[in-house]
Formats: structure tokens, sequence, C-alpha cells
């Protein structure tokens, strides 16, 4: 299969599992669903590249906690934020992470140019979310901007944990780590998945087509494409998140915020030109 083709089946899996764990909201907690998501997708890494084979330091350890609390945080945040969110939204404002990281480590013009189309989109996706969504949109938006915070400090750790080797490996630890982190907090959420046979599955496709389906397909797209060619594909996932509201939610987006993804999808293309992210995008939203 062509790596495009490939790519666009990975966003469409990743965003058709949280639109599932949007219908899952009625019975569990979006807080809740988001830890078992990490937790189920933790267990199947785990068992499938068996981490203790590695050779494991304190250091090491020790990043891969840090680097699983905010891969937790994020998905938490951002589960929060499609309770009261449209999907396409959310993910398009949730990209303002990255899209800063590379601003503020890169120097060029592409990065300047990016921050500032960002920047636009985001406030065109605001105000619409806003005047259409009212005070329950507030909470959303926080929880969104918290979550594109998140992803920012996952990348900058993932890129640290991705130079150790075995990244699949070392994500699978990382999940397990963020999991036992959120546990005492959000754990309890979870807790409707223990009476009901349907919802486990339900909570375990989640899981399988949000992180281990998106992660391992970009394993393969990052082999076979170039670094502008992945920016060209990382930048429809904000339309792809969209199409898959649209279809299954029916999020119906507003022009405006149809103009809001287009700004935000030019400026993850300019800024993602000159780089090819190992683990910036695999288990993010």
């Amino acid at each position: 299969m062509p790596a495009p083709a490939l790519f666009v089946l990975s966003g469409l899996t990743q965003y058709l599992g949280a639109a599932i764990a949007v219908a899952l909201f009625a019975w569990i907690a979006p807080a809740g669903m988001a830890w078992l998501r990490i937790l189920v997708a933790a267990l199947v890494l785990v068992a499938w590249r068996r981490p203790w084979r590695l050779r494991w330091t304190g250091r090491d350890l020790a990043l891969a906690v840090a680097f699983g609390a905010a891969l937790g945080l994020m998905n938490v945040m951002f589960y929060i934020a499609i309770d009261h969110l449209p999907l396409g939204t959310a993910v398009a404002i949730e990209f303002l992470g990255p899209v800063a990281v590379a601003a503020i480590t890169g120097s060029g013009w592409r990065e300047r140019a990016g921050i500032a189309l960002a920047a636009v989109g985001v406030v065109l996706l605001a105000g619409v979310t806003l005047s259409l969504g009212g005070e329950d949109a507030h909470l959303g938006l926080l929880a969104i901007l918290a979550a594109a915070a998140c992803w920012a400090g996952y990348i900058l750790l993932g890129r640290r944990v991705a130079t150790t080797g075995d990244g699949v490996t070392r994500l699978g630890v990382a999940m397990a780590a963020g999991s036992l982190v959120l546990a005492p907090f959000v754990g309890r959420l979870g807790a409707p998945v223990l009476g009901s046979w349907s919802l486990a599955a339900a909570v375990v496709g989640v899981a399988v087509l949000s992180s281990v389906i998106p992660y391992a397909l970009e394993q393969v797209v990052l082999r076979r494409v170039s670094a502008a060619s992945f920016a060209v594909l990382l930048a429809l996932l904000p339309a792809t998140a969209a199409l898959v509201g649209a279809v299954v939610l029916r999020q119906w987006p507003h022009p405006v915020d149809v103009l809001g993804l287009v700004l935000v999808s030019g400026a993850i293309a300019l800024t993602s030109v000159r780089r090819r992210p190992a683990l910036d995008e695999a288990a993010g939203a």
C-alpha cells in the first residue's frame, strides 16, 4: 500500500477510536476513558515488545516515567476536551503544541510563519467555538490548550527517549508508567468496565484503534517517505479528524472553522518539513 494511503488509514483509525470514545462517555467519564486507553495500549505493547529484555538504567526509567506522565496527562486533557468540543477543532488546536516546539527550537522563516498561521487559525477556531458553544466550550478550550502544552513536553521528552534506541519498546514502558502515575487520580473513573464485558471490549477497541495501529503504521510510513512528504501528510490530520467528526459524530464544521483548519494545517506543513518525528505524533491524541 502506498505510504500516503497508510498514513491516511492511520489518521482514520486514530480518530475513529476517539469518536468511539466520545460515544462511551455516557458510561465512562472522559478522564477514566483516557486512562483505560493508555492502560490497555501499554499492556498490548509490553506483551508485544517484552521490555525486560533490554538493559535499563535508573536514568532510562526516570525518563520513561516522565515521558509516560506527559503522555497520560495529554490524553486525559484531550478526552476531556472532545467531550466539550468538536473533534476536528480539538485536534487542530492541540497541534499548537508541536508547532510551538518547532517554532521555538527552529530559527528559519518557516517556523516564524508557521507559528503565525497556527495562532490565527487557533483564534478563529476558538472564536467560533465560544460563540456557538457557550459556557460549556470554555472548559473544552482550557483542556485542549493543556493537552497542547503536554504534547509539547511529550515531544521534547520523546526525542530523548527515541535516541536511546527501540522507541516502540520504550513507549510501551512509558505508557505503563503513565497509567500507574495517573491511577490514583483517575483510575476509579474507569470502574464501569469491571461490570460490563461489552464496555471492556469497546475500550480495548479504542486503545487498539487510537494507539497501537496508528503507531505501527506511522513507523512504516516514516521509513518510506521524505521529511517534506511526511510534513504534508501530517498536515492532513486536522482535516481527517474533522471528517471523522462529521461522518461519525455529526459535528459539521462552520465555514470559519474550515478556514481555521486550513491555517493550522499550513502551519503544520511549514514547521514539520525539517523534522521526521519518530515519537512526536504516534501516541498523541
